[in-house]
């Protein structure tokens, strides 16, 4: 790396296979959603406004209700103590049952139809999506199955395994696959040279 340059931020992951799942990516390796404009970034990377979509009132409140959904999600889906993970629970479905934002299809400068939404989208909207995501996988038993935890080390992200005959091991093959195949090289060459 050159003087004077930055450690390249992590990026944001939309690998996991369900809204939620992602939420719970943004808190490895580091905090993702460190500001507003993270967030938004995030909002947008996961589909949850079209393109588009003005966001300029977000704020801090937003960072901190996200932050709290996503604890919650964490312990519905790793599991917790009974009394934590009834509030989880509790605060998950409470959230879940706000209102949506609303889609319409609106005419583009091509003729084409495209969606946005009827308003600005409210914080609280766009929680009741991620926590209606996270009440759908945890209530089918057929996603719930394919709910897995990385094998890399040191890595807590889960992820729902939609492979070929269910045989993901890792977040990322990427990251936490790469990771695990240079270290069985290297272990395979101390061997060799012991």
């Amino acid at each position: 790396m050159a003087l004077g340059s930055a450690t390249p931020a992590y990026e944001l992951r939309f690998d996991a296979g369900r809204v939620c799942l992602d939420l719970l990516a943004t808190s490895h390796p580091d905090e993702r959603l460190d500001g507003v404009g993270a967030l938004c970034a995030w909002i947008r990377g996961a589909g949850l406004v079209p393109g588009g979509t003005a966001l300029e009132h977000a704020d801090g409140s937003w960072i901190a209700g996200f932050r709290e959904l996503r604890g919650h999600v964490g312990v519905l889906v790793r599991g917790g103590g009974t009394a934590s993970y009834g509030r989880a629970l509790g605060r998950v479905n409470e959230v879940a049952g706000g209102a949506t934002p609303a889609p319409v299809a609106v005419r583009g400068e091509d003729g084409g139809l495209t969606r946005e939404l009827a308003g600005p989208p409210s914080c609280a909207g766009l929680l009741a999506v991620v926590a209606r995501d996270a009440v759908e996988l945890l209530t089918d038993p057929v996603a719930w199955a394919a709910v897995r935890e990385c094998e890399g080390d040191n890595c807590p992200l889960v992820y729902l395994d939609t492979s070929r005959g269910r045989r993901r091991r890792w977040c990322s093959s990427e990251v936490c696959g790469n990771r695990e195949r240079v270290a069985r090289h290297r272990r395979r060459a101390a061997l060799a040279r012991a």
